[in-house]
């Protein structure tokens, strides 16, 4: 559903002195800034309307720089745009797509700012800010010189990579990673080092040519028009060019003349006719930005991006456990330290000791699903011995902080050489979804067997982030071992119902989960007994009290 054609209009405020990240033009080197200079950029700060005349303050929000890892902070709690809830239907994959919003208009008309503003009213996890300008294509030796001289044109089509910029959207849109380049303004190249960017509920598209391409167009749910007056757009590039770039009025205003303002007349100011919404002095215009926060609303509701566990939990109560999933053998010696363990006046001592005993059992028994082949060694009596040997390339453990990572010690005590990466994920107290907040995985693990640890699973809500996550580093789904000393039927149904491939390995599964999402009859919360911690009123810690389990 598209949003209706509109020109949202209020009393005239300010837009504010500086879109942060707008335009092509970038340095041509580092000059010093004059007395005069500066004179001259104050100058043009008396050129510009007071910042929120007429309106009161918003509440600013910090969302993701276009160089650096995806962040987004609200005024209830920090959340990595990295992580995305785990709502996938039983193929694994998003069951719907992202609701895309493309942000155009010419340089400096405040497009960041507005992407920004929209975030903050959004008020919902899950978004991801791509910039246009990550997309500039890289320069030949002879465009480089152009550059450097002030002679190439970056406010042309051309200047964009638009076939990278399509398949990224797609790939997002679809709640696949992606890879995106990092553009270096002053060598006018892309660095070595790309950033990863994830599938998110809402994607904010903005740039300068964010409607000029067909296929494009047809990605974008939503297309809005940041209309800035000329003057506005030329001062703020004044101000920004003279204070942060040490470059003089002449040269700016020559480009501008040149390229920037040609390109707008040419190629930006036509593609409003296929916006949804215009919206005039970009920021300045909350009624604007009020509208489309309530459009994004209705369709995030409409499409049901949400999924209720306890409603896919109940639907498979009375289904058998799945066949992916195995269960430690209960032997008198395993039922024994269960029995320890479950014991509310076990010691910590004891209660460390005997799920270290637990957790190298538990390892030792998901060794025995990894591929072997046959292999003939030489004994030292000269002999031939037909055995087995490894077949994968390599095993790596990833812990789910923080009682995954009490897991560690059993691998390595088996696996030599083994590299660990870590996980942290926790649940959103005023969403109830669960947020990536840390993420450290090896390089190249996309060819190796993963072992995923977290000592308690009652929802699977974090093992499910988990193993998306892995999935989006491109490990096979098969590859990939959850491994837990007690899980709750719930999660067992869960994870295997949304990632089907995927091996559950455990050492005791219990019935049910209570209102708080622990696990029935359970064993506590693992991190508060074994780190000796207190425990947070409603659960509300990294395991089996309901907030990541």
């Amino acid at each position: 559903m598209a949003a209706p054609p509109a020109s949202a209009d209020a009393p005239r405020p300010a837009p504010p002195p500086l879109a942060a990240g707008d335009g092509p033009d970038r340095p041509e080197g580092k000059t010093e800034t004059t007395c005069e200079d500066r004179s001259n950029a104050e100058s043009l700060d008396r050129l510009l309307p007071p910042v929120g005349a007429g309106r009161s303050p918003r509440k600013r929000t910090t969302s993701q720089c276009k160089s650096e890892p995806p962040l987004l902070r609200t005024s209830k709690r920090t959340i990595y745009t990295a992580g995305r809830p785990p709502w996938y239907n039983e193929h694994g994959t998003q069951s719907k797509e992202a609701f895309a919003i493309g942000l155009g208009g010419g340089s400096a008309s405040g497009k960041t700012t507005v992407a920004r503003m929209i975030i903050e009213a959004l008020d919902v996890p899950w978004v991801v800010l791509l910039s246009m300008d990550s997309f500039y294509k890289v320069l030949t030796r002879q465009q480089q010189e152009q550059a450097a001289h002030n002679n190439f044109n970056f406010d042309h089509p051309d200047a964009f990579d638009f076939d990278l910029i399509i398949s990224t959207l797609k790939k997002l849109k679809q709640g696949k990673s992606v890879k995106v380049p990092i553009y270096d303004f002053t060598t006018h190249s892309r660095k070595k080092d790309w950033k990863t960017l994830y599938g998110a509920n809402v994607i904010i598209f903005e740039g300068i040519m964010a409607f000029a391409d067909k296929t494009l167009l047809e990605l974008l749910d939503m297309k809005i028009f940041v209309d800035t007056d000329s003057d506005i757009r030329l001062v703020r590039r004044l101000r920004r060019d003279i204070s942060e770039r040490g470059r003089d009025i002449e040269g700016v205003i020559k480009q501008y003349n040149k390229f920037v303002k040609p390109a707008f007349d040419q190629y930006i100011q036509p593609t409003m006719r296929v916006a949804d919404i215009v919206v005039p002095r970009g920021s300045g215009n909350t009624v604007a930005i009020d509208l489309i926060v309530q459009h994004v609303h209705s369709q995030l509701e409409e499409r049901k991006l949400r999924w209720d566990l306890a409603a896919l939990a109940s639907a498979h109560q009375c289904h058998p456990l799945p066949r992916t999933l195995s269960v430690l053998k209960s032997t008198p010696q395993v039922r024994g330290m269960h029995t320890i363990i479950r014991d509310r006046e076990t010691s910590r001592d004891e209660f460390i000791f005997y799920s270290k005993r637990l957790m190298r059992l538990l390892i030792e028994h998901a060794l025995s699903f990894l591929p072997f082949q046959d292999c003939v060694v030489q004994t030292p009596q000269g002999q031939d011995y037909a055995g087995k040997c490894y077949a994968g390339k390599q095993i790596t453990g990833v812990s789910i902080l923080r009682a995954g990572e009490t897991m560690e010690p059993a691998l390595r005590a088996v696996c030599k050489d083994v590299r660990i990466g870590t996980i942290l994920i926790q649940t959103n107290q005023q969403t109830g979804e669960p947020e990536l907040h840390y993420l450290r995985l090896p390089k190249d693990i996309s060819d190796d067997h993963v072992i995923l640890m977290d000592c308690t699973v009652s929802t699977g809500a974090a093992a499910m982030m988990a193993v998306r996550v892995l999935l989006d580093h491109d490990v096979p789904e098969d590859k990939i071992f959850l491994l837990s000393l007690l899980m709750a039927e719930m999660g067992v149904h869960s994870v295997a119902y949304a990632f089907p491939r995927v091996r559950i390995i455990t050492t005791a599964v219990d019935k049910r989960v209570n209102d708080l999402f622990r696990i029935i009859p359970g064993i506590g919360n693992f991190g508060d007994r074994y780190f000796g911690t207190d425990a947070v009123p409603d659960g509300s810690d990294d395991e089996e009290g309901g907030s990541t389990g």
